[in-house]
C-alpha cells in the first residue's frame, strides 16, 4: 500500500461490504483501489461516487442527497447520482462512479463508469454558429456546455481579458494571498479550448452588435455572423475621481492580470489602504495581512457589508478582521491620494505604499444599450435568458432577470451565479426552454471565517440567528414579512444546502423530493 492509499479510510469495497449494514438513505465511505468513494443505498437501489468533490475536494459524504442527484457541501456543485454527470456548478468535470453488484447479501464496488458521451439527441434548433462576448464564468460555462450538449457547430469567445478564463474568487483569496500558484486559477489550460475547438480571442473586443444582420463587429474592423449570441460581459470596476487616484500604486482588481500587478507590488510593499469595506475589499484585506503587509480599510458605512450580510454579522467580521490587525476608518472615504499615503475627509492622513480600490462594479451594458436592448438597471432577459433581440441572450453580471420565488426582477454579481446561468443560456440557445431557477448562493473567506450565503435578499425587517455568530457556529435568516429570503452560515454546511432545497421548493418549477443528507459517514 502506497503512502497515499495510507491515507484512504474505511473498507475496500471491491472485497465487498454486507448489505445488511448500509442503511437506507445512508453512506458509507471506503475505497476502491487508490479512490476515496462512497456506497450509498436509497431502497433498494444503490450507488457508489466519488468521496471528494471535483471542484475543490469537499467531502461529499457531508453533502445532500435530493432526488436523482448530490450536491456537494463547500459549494454547491450539484451531479447526478447515477452516472455522475455535473448538473450545476461551479463543478465543471463529472464526479466519478462505479457500478455496485449485489451477490448473496454483499455489495461489491466494481469498474468505474465510463464518463457520459456528449449528447446525441437532436435538439430544438442548431444555431449555424454560436458567439460569446465575455471570457469570464459565464462565457465559459456557456461554451463548455454547448459542447457537452452535443453541439457541433462554431463557438467563438469574445474575451477583452488577456488571459483565459480564471476562478475569479480566488483572485482576491488564495492567489492574492500567495497560498496557490497562477496556473491553479485557470478554469481550463489552453489545451482544452483547442481539443473542444472553441475559439478564444483574448484581448478582443466586440464594438457593435447588429441584431439584423447577426452580426458581431470587432475592435480589429472584423465582424463575425452568428446563429445565436450569448452576451457576457461582466461587470467593470468603478473608478476613483479623485487627486491620485491614477497613480501607479493604485491598483483595482478583476482580472487575472490585476491580481498579477497587485501580487508584484504587494512584494516590495510594508503598508497598504483599502478604499471600501465590501467583499472584495475584505478579501483583499485578509489577503494582504497574510503576506505581512499592514492594512487600513476605509469606507463610508458605519458596519462593513451591513447592506448585505446585516449588523450583527458585519459586526464580527469587522472583530476578526482587527484581531489579525487590521485597522478600520469607517463613516470617512479618501479625499485625495500621493505617492506616499492618502487623505481622508476628516483631514487624517494614512501612509500607505500600496492602494487598492475596492468601491463595487457596475454592470458592463454599453453593447447591448448601444444594440437598442431593453434595459433597467442590467440587461433585460425572460426567464429563459433570452434579451429583447431573438437569439441574443445575456448570463451574468449584467442580467437582470425574473425571479420566482421573490416576484421581482434581480441581476445578481456573483460568480457561481454566473456558471449557472452560462449552462442554462447554452441550452436554451440550443432550443431547450429551460427557465433559469437556480437559488444564488456565494461564499466568502477572511482570515479563516468561511461564510456561505443563499438565496437573495434585496431588503428585510427581521434577521433571525440560531446557534452563535461569536463561535462560528450558526444560521442566520433574513426575513421580510415573515418569509426566509435569504440564509447565511457559518460552519454549518449542511444547513446551506438545506436551504437551497427550501428554496427550490418555493419557486413554481420545484424540482426537489425526498431530500436526504449523510451527515454520519460510517
Amino acid at each position: 500500500m502506497t503512502a497515499d492509499n495510507a491515507l484512504l479510510e474505511g473498507p475496500d469495497f471491491r472485497l465487498g461490504v454486507k448489505l445488511s449494514t448500509i442503511l437506507d438513505g445512508a453512506m458509507v465511505e471506503g475505497h476502491v483501489d487508490d479512490q476515496a468513494v462512497l456506497l450509498g443505498r436509497r431502497g433498494d437501489e444503490l450507488f457508489a461516487v466519488g468521496a471528494k468533490c471535483p471542484h475543490y475536494g469537499g467531502p461529499m459524504g457531508d453533502g445532500l442527497v435530493v432526488g436523482d442527484t448530490i450536491r456537494c457541501p463547500w459549494h454547491h456543485a450539484c451531479f447526478n447520482l447515477r452516472s455522475g454527470a455535473v448538473l450545476r456548478a461551479p463543478a465543471l468535470d463529472a464526479l466519478p462512479c462505479w457500478t455496485v453488484e449485489v451477490r448473496d447479501g454483499v455489495a461489491y464496488v466494481l469498474g468505474r463508469i465510463p464518463e457520459q458521451p456528449r449528447a446525441s439527441h437532436p435538439h430544438p434548433s442548431t444555431p449555424i454558429s454560436i458567439v460569446i462576448v465575455g471570457g469570464g464564468a459565464a462565457g465559459n460555462a456557456a461554451a463548455e456546455t454547448l459542447r457537452r450538449e452535443g453541439y457541433a457547430g462554431p463557438i467563438t469567445m469574445i474575451s477583452a481579458d488577456a488571459d483565459l478564463p480564471c476562478d475569479r474568487p480566488n483572485l482576491s483569496k488564495d492567489y492574492l494571498a500567495g497560498k496557490a500558484p497562477e496556473d491553479w486559477t485557470l478554469l481550463r489550460p489552453a489545451s482544452f479550448y483547442q481539443a473542444e475547438d472553441i475559439d478564444v480571442r483574448l484581448n478582443s473586443r466586440a464594438v457593435r452588435i447588429d441584431t439584423a444582420e447577426r452580426q458581431i463587429h470587432l475592435s480589429n474592423s472584423e465582424h463575425l455572423t452568428y446563429g445565436a449570441l450569448l452576451l457576457a460581459t461582466g461587470a467593470e470596476p468603478v473608478k476613483l475621481n479623485i487627486p491620485g487616484a491614477d497613480l501607479a500604486h493604485v491598483h483595482y482588481l478583476r482580472t487575472l492580470e490585476d491580481s498579477r500587478g497587485l501580487i508584484a507590488k504587494a512584494k516590495d510593499s510594508r503598508t497598504s489602504v483599502v478604499i471600501g469595506a465590501s467583499f472584495i475589499g475584505l478579501e483583499v484585506a485578509s489577503s494582504l495581512r497574510t503576506r505581512g503587509i499592514g492594512v487600513h480599510v476605509v469606507g463610508p458605512e458605519a458596519i462593513p457589508m451591513e447592506r448585505v450580510l446585516g449588523p450583527q454579522l458585519g459586526s464580527f467580521v469587522r472583530s476578526v478582521h482587527e484581531e489579525h490587525g487590521v485597522t478600520f476608518h469607517l463613516g470617512h472615504t479618501v479625499t485625495s491620494i500621493d505617492q506616499h499615503g492618502v487623505t481622508l475627509d476628516s483631514g487624517e492622513r494614512i501612509e500607505a505604499d500600496l492602494v487598492v480600490v475596492g468601491i463595487g462594479v457596475r454592470p458592463a451594458i454599453a453593447l447591448a444599450e448601444e444594440a437598442g436592448l431593453v434595459i433597467d438597471r442590467g440587461l433585460v432577459v425572460d426567464r429563459y435568458l433570452e434579451t429583447s433581440a431573438p437569439g441574443v441572450f445575456a448570463a451574468g453580471d449584467i442580467a437582470r432577470w425574473p425571479d420566482e420565488r421573490s416576484g421581482e426582477s434581480i441581476r445578481v454579481e456573483h460568480f457561481v451565479v454566473a456558471e449557472r446561468q452560462g449552462q442554462t443560456a447554452a441550452r436554451n440557445m440550443l432550443g431547450c426552454r429551460e427557465p433559469f431557477d437556480a437559488v444564488p448562493f456565494f461564499w466568502t473567506e477572511q482570515h479563516g471565517l468561511g461564510i456561505a450565503y443563499v438565496g437573495h435578499a434585496e431588503k428585510w425587517d427581521e434577521i433571525v440567528i440560531d446557534g452563535s455568530i461569536e463561535a462560528r457556529d450558526c444560521t442566520i435568516s433574513y426575513m421580510s414579512e415573515g418569509r426566509k429570503q435569504a440564509v447565511a452560515v457559518i460552519h454549518r454546511d449542511l444547513a446551506g444546502l438545506r436551504a437551497e432545497v427550501e428554496f427550490e421548493r418555493q419557486s413554481e418549477r420545484p424540482n426537489t423530493s425526498d431530500a436526504s443528507h449523510f451527515s454520519e459517514v460510517a
